[in-house]
């Protein structure tokens, strides 16, 4: 049980913040969505419902990915 003065605090009062800056930054930090809802005890679906306008700044990493896999860079074995 809490303290007084732990309740009081600005986590005390807001726990779920907590829980929502651990889970938007393992989404920013690019680890898979599948990954972070098992982590959380979500669905994906619900995560990505909840999370997704979370998710900020991984277009081109993404697009990078894509080209990997697609091994359409052909620099990178050079």
């Amino acid at each position: 049980m809490p303290t007084k003065v732990q309740y009081d605090s600005p986590l005390g009062k807001r726990p779920y913040d907590l829980r929502h800056t651990c889970v938007s930054t393992r989404l920013n930090a690019g680890v898979p969505a599948p990954q972070v809802a098992e982590w959380a005890g979500h669905s994906v679906e619900m995560l990505l419902s909840t999370y997704a306008k979370c998710v900020d700044g991984q277009e081109d990493v993404a697009r990078k990915r894509i080209e990997r896999a697609l091994d359409w860079n052909d620099d990178e074995d050079a």
